[in-house]
């Protein structure tokens, strides 16, 4: 758990630099990218609204125990329909570019999920620690991507965050559920290898 927090607290961080600058140094000769107000437009999506809800959950202390799942409902509701509308708007591209888009968005999901898994296992040898990195890896903050694509480039451009917004859900499920399956077997061998 704190492997985790500690991970999303730095992607966070890092994001409000590194998104617009890696933007500007990839798509700038083809789109012209605007690295200032982004940098904006990411601290009052990403930074002013941590801050608020930090300083909220401070505030209301131990009096609201249950607000952990009414937030986490909120918040998956409204990321629901920004796709939605993402959805909506690109119809038409969905229609002819919808499976190449879905295929890239699929790969991504997947190099992140195994590269986050395999490298970790690989430098650190435990596998709590190869799971959260790869799922720190593989599951990124798309709502950001699908804002500022929507913001500062067309709907089309949001398309393939929005689609990732709906698979990093699935593939994050599944992953979870075999990490799952896996522990309760190494559990079960365990205590067959003592008596051995």
């Amino acid at each position: 758990m704190a492997l985790s927090i500690t991970l999303t607290s730095i992607a966070t961080l890092v994001s409000v630099v590194a998104t617009p600058v890696l933007t500007w140094l990839y798509a700038d000769a083809a789109l012209g990218v605007p690295v200032a107000a982004m940098l904006i437009s990411i601290a009052e999506i990403v930074i002013v609204p941590v801050v608020a809800g930090m300083g909220l959950n401070l505030w209301i202390g131990d009096r609201w125990p249950s607000r952990d799942g009414w937030c986490a409902l909120g918040s998956s509701i409204a990321i629901a329909v920004v796709i939605a509308i993402i959805v909506a708007l690109n119809a038409d591209s969905i229609a002819t570019m919808g499976l190449v888009v879905l295929a890239a968005v699929v790969l991504h999901n997947l190099i992140g999920l195994a590269a986050g898994y395999g490298c970790a296992r690989l430098l650190a040898g435990d596998r709590r620690i190869a799971r959260t990195v790869a799922i720190e890896v593989g599951m990124q903050n798309s709502g950001l991507a699908v804002a500022l694509a929507q913001q500062y480039f067309s709907a089309a451009a949001a398309l393939p965050g929005a689609l990732f917004s709906v698979w990093h859900n699935v593939s994050g499920a599944l992953f979870a559920a075999a990490c799952a399956r896996s522990s309760r077997r190494v559990e079960r061998e365990l205590p067959a290898r003592g008596q051995a």
